[in-house]
């Protein structure tokens, strides 16, 4: 083998640290099971949105509110090509540029849900957290994918807290189902960067909602999970 000059070996390229989203983000975007998860929330959705229908005063003005980003919407192709140019997309500078441009496909059987509501005279508001300096972006997305009742009033972008969002449709509306990849898309409480151990201890105590009027999407590719340590437990002090 040839010797390795210095000036070679400078311009070799050091590890790459965003490779290690690699599995997460095959999951996420290519394995069967994300979308049996996804088609099976959506599915149960619809079935408890009939229910809730059915017993519901038209004069309640019965809403849903929906997250945008890996609830609706597929974005994994921008991550995915992040990851393979060795950008941490976790710093999130690429992601206004892919309001603007960027083409999402749709989360499945996320459609499906909204026609049906659509159909059955419930509002829709889409509550997300993406740019209102890009809003006429992502409403042209949102139209493009054929989304129902997508307007000015019907998305609401990123100026104020999402609590203060779903307060102010609640003005005008009664909330009867919330849907989301996070947790901080269903209630203020799960906000301010709680460490897992506290989310999960919430989560136990809201169990009665999940599946419920509360339905999360799976999302593998980033959240306020990623920075968690884990735990071997006592596998981690027996000697190898």
């Amino acid at each position: 083998m040839p010797a390795l000059s210095l000036t070679t070996y400078a311009a070799e390229p050091t590890s790459c640290t965003p490779k290690s989203y690699e599995m997460a983000l095959k999951y996420q975007q290519q394995s069967a099971e994300i979308m049996a998860l996804q088609l099976q929330t959506y599915r149960l959705a619809t079935e408890r949105l009939a229910q809730k229908i059915a017993k519901a005063s038209p004069a309640s003005k019965p809403a849903v509110v929906l997250d945008l980003d890996e609830t609706v919407l597929d974005n994994s192709a921008l991550l995915v090509r992040d990851m393979q140019q060795c950008h941490d997309f976790t710093t999130w500078d690429t992601w206004g540029e892919w309001e603007k441009k960027g083409q999402p496909k749709l989360i499945p059987g996320a459609k499906a849900f909204l026609d049906f509501a659509n159909q059955h005279r419930v509002s829709l508001y889409y509550v997300s957290d993406r740019s209102q300096d890009n809003k006429s972006y992502t409403l042209s997305t949102l139209k493009a994918l054929g989304l129902p009742q997508v307007s000015e009033e019907s998305v609401l972008l990123d100026t104020g807290s999402k609590v203060q969002r779903r307060e102010s449709i609640e003005k005008h509306h009664q909330i009867i189902m919330l849907l989301g990849d996070s947790l901080a898309d269903f209630a203020g409480i799960f906000k301010n960067h709680k460490p897992s151990t506290e989310q999960r201890q919430l989560v136990q105590a809201q169990q009665k909602h999940f599946g419920d009027d509360w339905f999360i999407l799976p999302n593998a590719s980033y959240g306020s999970w990623s920075s968690a340590s884990l735990d071997s437990g006592n596998l981690g002090k027996i000697a190898r």
